[in-house]
């Protein structure tokens, strides 16, 4: 069982790396321009945050699911509203 010392950095890393996210999102939901957005990058990746968050479902690691379950609702979005505007 890791100590909270590490539970902690571990929630601070996924903090950190999923509200990076925001930004992006609501620049697309204000101005639909997602040309610099590259279709193949942006799939990839959302498919390795699903992966990563069955890795964290399978091993029970609060920080990895709480972490890919945010950033997935936000790739996600961000993927399809590319879908959407093109």
């Amino acid at each position: 069982m890791p100590s909270f010392e590490v539970e902690a950095v571990g929630m601070m890393a996924a903090i950190v790396t999923t509200l990076c996210w925001v930004p992006q999102a609501v620049r697309i939901l204000r101005t639909p321009d997602t040309r610099a957005i590259s279709l193949v990058t942006q799939s990839a990746f959302t498919c390795g945050i699903a992966l990563w968050l069955a890795y964290g479902v399978l091993i029970g690691s609060l920080p990895i699911i709480a972490a890919n379950a945010v950033t997935l609702v936000l790739v996600g979005a961000i993927l399809v509203m590319k879908l959407n505007f093109g």
